[in-house]
C-alpha cells in the first residue's frame, strides 16, 4: 500500500492536541514483523504523550480495525518493540484481513485509565491518518483485558465490539488479592524477603522504594527457601515450605516465581509510583487454609488494612463497572497459570446486561497466547454477532475452529460446556468483597464528579 504521510502537526491538530507534551511523529512506513503476510504495510510513530505505536494494514484490508491493549504492566520505559512484539503475537488478526494498531502506552508501570486513554488516542490517530474504519474492534490481553474492558466503559461510542483474551477481569482492587496473600504467606514461611538483618517494611509495599533488588536476587531468595529449581536436592524443610505456599495460595509451582515478582516489583510500582506510598491492599479477616498448620499460619502471618483513599484510587482506576453496551466475547484457558480462569466469573457477575457477553474456554494451560485457530474463530464470531445481532454460542464458535485450523494449524481446544467456579473459590474474599461489580457505575460517576483521578497518568 502506498500512502502519503501526513505531517506530525496535522495529526496532532486532528487529534485535538494544542500543546503537546512531546513532539509527536506521524505514522511512517516501517518494516513489518516476519509473521505478517508479505503484502502488509506497517507504520510506526510516537504520540504526543510519548507512547509508541505500530499500525499494520494488509493489502486485502476488510476496512475494519482491531485496536490492541497490551498486558503487563511493563515496568520499564516504553519502547517500539513492545508494539511490534504484540503485532507478531496476534498477526492472525492481520491475516484475517483486519488492520491492527497497538500502543506501548506513554510510560511503564500500572495505570489502567492511562492505558485506556493511550488506546483511545491511537484509535483517533488511525482515523486521522487512514480514515474512519467500517468497524472498530477492541482487543485486550491479560492486564490489557482490564484495560480494554475499562476503555469500552469510558469511551462507549468508540468501539463496535470487544474481544478479551486471558483477561485480568476482576479489576485492580480484587484481582491481585491472591498475590497479596502470596506476599505474606511467603514471608511467613521463608522470612527472607526482607531478611532479618535487612531494613524492615510493611509487606503491602512489595519492596522498599530504594531497594536495588533484581529479579535474579529475588529468585535466589525463593530458591533458598523452597528449592524451587532444584527438586532433586530439595531439603525436607524446603519441600514443606513449597508445599504450604502452593497449597495456601493455589498458585501453580511453575508460575510461583512470576507471581512473586509481581507481588514484589509491581506492588512497589503501584504503591510508590502510583499511590504516593499509600496502601491499597488488605488481608484483614482473611483465613488462610491448606497448610500443615493453619492455626500457626493465621496467628503469625502479617496483617494490614488498606488506606481507604488508596483503595478508592486503585478501584476507580481499574475496577470494571460492567456498564458496556456492545458485544463482548471472552476467551480464556481453563488452566491459565497467571490470570486464573475464575476472573471470568468475576467479570460475568459484574456485567449489568449478560446479553452483551459470550464467554469461551479452552483446555490449554497458557496465558500469553492461545491458538491462532481459536483467535480466528473468536474474531469471526464477534464480527458476525456485531453485524447481525445474533448472539453466538460457545458450541457454535467451537464448531468453526476446525475450518480455521486448516489455515493456521495451531489446534482447537475449545471446551464449550465448561463453566468456571466463582472467583472466591480461588481467591480469598475480603470482608464485604463478595458482591460484584466491585465498582458500581454510580460510584464511579460520583468519584468522577468529586475529582478522583485514580493512578497518576
Amino acid at each position: 500500500m502506498r500512502a502519503v504521510l501526513a505531517g506530525s502537526l496535522g495529526v496532532a491538530l486532528a487529534l485535538g492536541f494544542t500543546s503537546p507534551a512531546a513532539a509527536a511523529t506521524a505514522p511512517e512506513v516501517t518494516a513489518c514483523p516476519s509473521a505478517l503476510p508479505a503484502d502488509t504495510t506497517c507504520y510506526g510513530g510516537q504520540d504526543t504523550n510519548g507512547a509508541y505505536y505500530t499500525i499494520a494494514i494488509p493489502k486485502a484490508w476488510n476496512k475494519s480495525l482491531v485496536v490492541h491493549s497490551h498486558g503487563g504492566p511493563d515496568l520499564g520505559p516504553p519502547t517500539p518493540a513492545r508494539t511490534t512484539d504484540d503485532l507478531t503475537r496476534w498477526s492472525v488478526m492481520v491475516r484475517e484481513g483486519y488492520a491492527w494498531a497497538g500502543s506501548s502506552y506513554r510510560r511503564g508501570g500500572y495505570g489502567t485509565r492511562m492505558a485506556a486513554a493511550d488506546t483511545e488516542n491511537l484509535r483517533k490517530l488511525v482515523i486521522a491518518r487512514f480514515g474512519q474504519p467500517r468497524k472498530t474492534f477492541l482487543h485486550g490481553q491479560s492486564w490489557g483485558g482490564d484495560v480494554a474492558a475499562k476503555t469500552a466503559e469510558i469511551y462507549p461510542r468508540s468501539y463496535d465490539a470487544v474481544l478479551l483474551t486471558s483477561g485480568v477481569l476482576a479489576g485492580g482492587s480484587r484481582g491481585y488479592d491472591y498475590r497479596v496473600d502470596l506476599r505474606v504467606v511467603y514471608q511467613y514461611y521463608c522470612g527472607n524477603h526482607p531478611g532479618p538483618t535487612e531494613p524492615q517494611y510493611p509487606l503491602w509495599m512489595g519492596l522498599r522504594a530504594d531497594s536495588t533488588m533484581t529479579t535474579t536476587g529475588l529468585r535466589a531468595r525463593l530458591e533458598e527457601c523452597t528449592g524451587l529449581q532444584s527438586p532433586t536436592i530439595r531439603t525436607p524443610l524446603q519441600q514443606r515450605n513449597l508445599d504450604d505456599i502452593l497449597a495456601v495460595t493455589k498458585i501453580r509451582e511453575s508460575a510461583l516465581a512470576s507471581h512473586l515478582n509481581f507481588a514484589t516489583f509491581t506492588f512497589r510500582d503501584i504503591v510508590h509510583n502510583g499511590l504516593g506510598d499509600r496502601n491499597p491492599f488488605s488481608n484483614k479477616g482473611v483465613h488462610y487454609s491448606g497448610s500443615h498448620d493453619d492455626t500457626a499460619l493465621n496467628a503469625g502471618v502479617e496483617r494490614f488494612e488498606a488506606d481507604p483513599s488508596a483503595h478508592r484510587d486503585l478501584s476507580y482506576d481499574s475496577d470494571i463497572t460492567g456498564a458496556v453496551s456492545v458485544p463482548v466475547l471472552t476467551m480464556h484457558a481453563i488452566d491459565d497459570p497467571t490470570a486464573f480462569v475464575e476472573h471470568e466469573s468475576a467479570y460475568r457477575a459484574s456485567l449489568t446486561w449478560h446479553q452483551n457477553l459470550v464467554q469461551t474456554f479452552t483446555t490449554e494451560a497458557e496465558h500469553s497466547a492461545l491458538s491462532d485457530s481459536e483467535y480466528a474463530s473468536a474474531l469471526q464470531a464477534l464480527a458476525t454477532w456485531q453485524r447481525t445481532g445474533r448472539k453466538p454460542t460457545p458450541t457454535a464458535i467451537a464448531a468453526t475452529c476446525p475450518t480455521n485450523n486448516t489455515k493456521y494449524g495451531t489446534g482447537c481446544y475449545f471446551a464449550p460446556t465448561y463453566t468456571p467456579a466463582p472467583y472466591t473459590s480461588r481467591v480469598n474474599a475480603r470482608p464485604g468483597g463478595t458482591h460484584w461489580p466491585a465498582l458500581t457505575p454510580l460510584q464511579s460517576k460520583i468519584w468522577e464528579w468529586q475529582g478522583v483521578k485514580g493512578i497518576t497518568p
